[in-house]
């Protein structure tokens, strides 16, 4: 496979990981979602301990309102994600 091919394999692993221990596992409820980015983000994207941080996330990325993150909902925040530090590593050459 290609670099971007085990990418996108990653992503996907990475989400069905999470997703389905509390009901469907096509998406991630709110305590799947605060567990994925406790253990894959980190710091990075807020303290893991911030129940108004986790909140504002899963808001942002529930765009159908269905208090669920599905697959499309939860890339999109990765690649937003992954075009900040793009950004912010080419601003620092």
């Amino acid at each position: 496979m290609s670099d971007i091919q085990k990418a996108m394999a990653l992503l996907i692993s990475t989400f069905d990981k999470y997703s389905g221990k509390e009901g469907d596992k096509n998406t991630l409820s709110k305590e799947e979602l605060k567990e994925l980015l406790q253990n894959e983000f980190g710091e990075m994207l807020c303290k893991s301990n911030d129940k108004a941080a986790i909140d504002r996330i899963f808001n942002d990325l529930d765009r159908d309102k269905s208090n669920s993150v599905d697959f499309g909902e939860f890339v999109r925040m990765v690649c937003c994600l992954t075009e900040m530090c793009h950004e912010y590593f080419v601003s620092r050459k």
